[in-house]
C-alpha cells in the first residue's frame, strides 16, 4: 500500500488506540518518553520515519557545524517525519529557519528527544514538532549529526528508518512496518467499536452491559 495512504490512514488514529493495538500484538518498548511533547496540544505526527543521531562537538568551527546542519535538512525526505536523537540537553536541534525549510521541502514534522528554540514563530508556521524542552541555544559551532537513516535508540525504543511514528497529545509511539497495516486495520476496528460502546451508554445502556457485549471499554 501507499505511504502516503497508510499515512493518512494512521492520521485519523490517535496514539492511546494504537497502543492498545501494539500491546495486543505482543509489542513492547514502543513508546517514546513521556518527556517529548507537542509545541501545539493541537498538533499530530503521522508519518514513516527517517532517523537522525547527533552528539555535541569542540572541535568543528561554527562554519562546519552549519554545513552539517544545512546538509542534514537536505537529507530529510517528503512526506517523512524526522526522528532525532541528539544525545545532548544542552542545545536545540529545531529552530524557526530549520522548520520554515521542512515545511517548505514537504517534511510531514520533527520529533527530538532534545531542545528547541523560537517556539513561537514554530507555531505560527504551524509545523508539528514534538520536542523535550526549549533553550535558545542553538547548534552553531557545539553539534553536528554523526549518522542518518541509521537504527537510533530513545528512552527503551529502538527505531528504525521506515518505521512509523504516530504522536499526539497523548505522546508518542513507534510502530514497527512489518506490523503497519495489521495496527492501522485493528485500531480502526477498535475505533469502531468505541463508537459503538460510546452510543449504547449515551442511550442507557450499563457499562458492564455495554463491555460484555461489545468487549471494549
Amino acid at each position: 500500500m501507499e505511504i502516503q495512504t497508510l499515512t493518512g490512514r494512521l492520521s485519523r488514529l490517535h496514539a492511546s488506540a494504537v497502543h492498545d493495538v501494539l500491546r495486543q500484538l505482543g509489542c513492547d518498548n514502543f513508546v517514546l518518553p513521556s518527556t517529548i511533547k507537542p509545541l501545539n496540544k493541537q498538533h499530530k505526527l503521522a508519518g514513516p520515519i527517517f532517523t537522525i543521531e547527533g552528539q555535541i562537538t569542540g572541535s568543528h568551527t561554527p562554519h562546519e557545524t552549519l554545513i552539517e546542519w544545512t546538509s542534514l535538512l537536505s537529507s530529510i525526505p517528503q512526506n517523512y517525519v524526522a526522528v532525532c536523537q541528539p544525545h545532548t540537553s544542552e542545545v536545540a536541534l529545531m529552530g524557526e529557519l530549520s522548520a520554515e525549510t521542512l515545511q517548505k521541502r514537504g517534511v510531514i514534522g520533527y520529533l527530538v528527544d532534545g531542545g528547541c528554540r523560537d517556539v513561537a514563530i514554530i507555531n505560527a508556521l504551524d509545523f508539528p514538532v514534538f520536542h523535550s524542552f526549549n533553550t535558545p541555544k542553538d547548534v552553531v559551532g557545539r553539534w553536528i549529526p554523526t549518522k542518518l537513516g541509521t537504527p537510533i535508540i530513545i528512552g527503551d525504543c529502538l527505531i528504525q528508518k521506515e518505521d512509523y511514528i504516530l504522536a499526539d497529545v497523548d505522546g508518542a509511539i513507534v510502530i514497527p512496518n512489518k506490523h503497519l497495516e495489521e495496527t492501522i486495520n485493528q485500531a480502526e476496528l477498535v475505533l469502531r467499536t468505541e463508537s459503538a460502546v460510546r452510543k449504547a451508554i449515551m442511550t442507557g445502556m450499563d457499562p458492564k452491559e455495554a463491555y460484555l457485549k461489545f468487549g471494549k471499554f
